[in-house]
């Protein structure tokens, strides 16, 4: 059986990406407080942002289950604020909830996927971290998206000539509870659900090099 991880499981993506998985028969070890009454998924609550945390849950993931397939790495937080009003606190704690939390899980997760000569990082990215033009008045929340792009980036290079690849998703707004609380005059037929981008991240978990680094939805 092979093997997905997936932090922030009881979010709204992160649920969706679990149920995604176990229809497929993967066995799903997540972060989080989701309970589901499947044989297949587990979940425990780790501090992402304690990199010995995060380490020893993927160690025992692997000890349990041997290898890992795919890791989709949802934790994140965002902030507003224009450059005035964004003090390095604030820089410093968006750094942690989207860069930190990714890079604790998907650093042992390659080591174990380089010695495995396979598997798939799937790191969740915005276009406010694409683009400068699209971080304006959310400046903290861009500056730390940005970092996911250039790990991936760098990823690629050090896992070139092997079959394991990370990849950052690009969404556009999320159609979630909270979205549509927050801007109830938005079109939502525009947005994105989460299980159409859990569909777009299974499809793309082959392993033969040939994926972009980005997918922008």
């Amino acid at each position: 059986m092979r093997t997905a991880i997936v932090t922030g499981a009881s979010g709204n993506l992160g649920q969706a990406v679990v149920q995604k998985f176990l229809s497929e028969g993967y066995a799903v070890e997540g972060t989080g407080s989701l309970l589901m009454d499947a044989p297949h998924f587990h979940s425990v609550t780790v501090d992402l942002v304690n990199e010995e945390a995060a380490a020893e849950w993927v160690q025992a993931v692997i000890a349990k289950h041997k290898t890992i397939d795919v890791a989709v790495l949802t934790v994140g937080g965002f902030a507003m604020a224009d450059i005035a009003g964004t003090t390095t606190a604030m820089i410093g704690q968006q750094y942690q909830l989207n860069f930190e939390t990714a890079y604790n899980v998907a650093r042992p997760v390659f080591v174990q996927m380089i010695k495995q000569g396979t598997g798939t990082i799937f790191l969740i990215g915005s276009k406010a971290g694409m683009e400068a033009a699209n971080s304006k008045g959310m400046i903290a929340y861009g500056l730390s998206k940005s970092l996911l792009f250039r790990l991936a980036e760098l990823m690629k290079e050090e896992a070139a000539g092997t079959a394991v690849n990370t990849i950052v998703i690009v969404p556009s707004t999320i159609d979630t509870p909270q979205n549509r609380a927050a801007m109830p005059a938005a079109d939502f037929s525009k947005w994105q659900t989460p299980e159409a981008i859990a569909d777009l991240i299974f499809s793309n978990t082959k392993n033969d090099g040939s994926i972009s680094h980005v997918i922008e939805l």
